[in-house]
C-alpha cells in the first residue's frame, strides 16, 4: 500500500466506535487466516506431482481423518500449554 491509502484507512478506523474497531480487527484476522490457508493449500498442491512421480500412494479418508484428529489434538494441547504458562 502507499502512504496515502494507509493514512486514509487509519483516519477511517480512528473515526469508528470501539465496537466497530473490534469488528475491523476480527475481519483483518479472518482475511489473514484465509490467506494463510490458501498459501498452505497452494504449497500442498505444488508437491502433488512430485508425490505422484515418486509413487506415493494416496491416503484413504480414514487415514486423512486420523491425521486431522491428531493435528487438532496437538494444536489444542499447545494452546492449553501456552495459556497455562501465562497464568500465575
Amino acid at each position: 500500500m502507499n502512504a496515502t491509502v494507509d493514512q486514509s484507512l487509519i483516519s477511517r478506523i480512528q473515526a469508528l466506535s470501539p465496537e466497530q474497531v473490534a469488528e475491523v480487527e476480527s475481519f483483518v484476522e479472518f482475511l489473514s487466516a484465509k490467506m494463510l490457508r490458501r498459501a498452505a493449500i497452494d504449497r500442498l498442491l505444488a508437491i502433488a506431482p512430485a508425490l505422484e512421480a515418486a509413487g506415493v500412494e494416496p491416503m484413504s479418508m480414514e487415514e486423512i481423518n486420523s491425521e486431522v484428529k491428531a493435528a487438532r489434538a496437538e494444536r489444542r494441547a499447545r494452546r492449553q500449554g501456552s495459556s497455562g504458562a501465562h497464568r500465575s
